[in-house]
């Protein structure tokens, strides 16, 4: 099938960019968007041009990596799917796709569709961890109870793969979501009972001097979540972070 492409093209974070219009025949339906954009590239290389710059790695739905607005909505019009997940037989011939990277200030274009996420990790290392006590003498965590209710709910905290989609869905540009999943996989269980304090109140800070915005309860970032990260997380980080506070 033919598909005609508008993708947002930037040299660099210092540079203005715009959306440059393509058109690609011979698609495949079973074609991955990722193996689309690599067709597009070849076809690009070989006429001379500079090919799409656009993040990849695992391209099975586990790293985030892959993370692009298409069609303004985050990771495509498919659900609870990556990027690289989403299959060109979800568009029809003759569509116009329009490809654009996350916007939001805490994630500045590097160059065309790849943006800095370092944000997140800084985030994580301010608390996204457990000490481990390594004296020769430390308790096995599978020996320590814990009610399935909380190791489920813990489990599907984690399952958040750190892509952003919450961040390029919400109005607000808000990381609740993606922070309030990484404090409540620790939060749930005995083992982060310890750090808990210092764990929400340095994240929290941290989140606010990266630049994301505030949440407002729209709930767009649980519905473009390739993963389904519930807003009870952002429930229970509020409920923590209180509790942090007024202890402190």
């Amino acid at each position: 099938m033919k598909i005609y492409l508008k993708i947002w093209r930037q040299k660099s974070a210092a540079t203005k960019g715009s959306m440059v219009q393509y058109t690609l025949d011979g698609v495949e339906s079973d074609m991955s968007f990722l193996e689309m954009l690599d067709v597009l590239n070849e076809d690009l290389i070989n006429k001379g041009e500079e090919p799409v710059e656009f993040d990849h790695d695992c391209r099975e739905g586990i790293c985030g990596t892959c993370s692009l607005m298409i069609n303004g909505r985050p990771h495509g019009p498919d659900s609870r799917i990556t990027v690289c997940q989403l299959h060109m037989r979800s568009f029809n011939d003759g569509d116009t796709i329009v490809i654009e990277p996350w916007r939001a200030k805490a994630f500045p274009v590097i160059k065309d569709l790849i943006v800095d996420r370092t944000a997140f990790d800084r985030i994580q290392q301010a608390g996204g961890y457990i000490s481990v006590n390594t004296s020769g003498r430390p308790v096995d965590a599978n020996a320590i109870p814990i009610e399935k209710d909380a190791a489920d709910a813990s489990f599907n905290a984690a399952t958040c793969i750190g892509c952003g989609a919450c961040v390029a869905a919400c109005k607000n540009a808000s990381a609740m979501l993606f922070t309030s999943a990484k404090v409540s996989q620790f939060a749930l269980l005995p083992q982060g009972q310890v750090e808990a304090a210092d764990r929400v109140l340095n994240m929290v800070r941290q989140m606010d001097l990266e630049g994301f915005g505030n949440c407002t309860n729209t709930g767009a970032c649980e519905v473009e979540c390739p993963k389904g990260i519930s807003l009870e997380n952002i429930a229970r980080m509020n409920r923590e972070y209180l509790a942090a506070s007024v202890k402190g």
